[in-house]
């Protein structure tokens, strides 16, 4: 049985490729933006497990590829 506290916890899981190609790039005085937006998975781990940040491979529909996604705080 459980104990009371939870074990698993649900993180957010973002795109780091679409993080670092999202800031915003000035060139000749005009801003603009190179990604149209961050690719967000939510999912669940298990804190005793995994303690440390979770990072998963998964399929980014900004990038078209497969790219890491790393654990976000809330």
């Amino acid at each position: 049985m459980a104990k009371g506290n939870n074990i698993r916890i649900t993180v957010i899981l973002e795109c780091a490729t679409c993080v670092q190609k999202g800031v915003a790039k000035v060139s000749r005085g005009i801003s603009r933006k190179v990604s149209r937006g961050i690719s967000r998975y939510i999912t669940q781990k298990n804190r005793n497990n995994t303690p440390n940040r979770l990072e998963l491979r998964k399929f980014c529909p900004y990038c078209y590829k497969h790219t890491i996604y790393g654990e976000i705080t809330k």
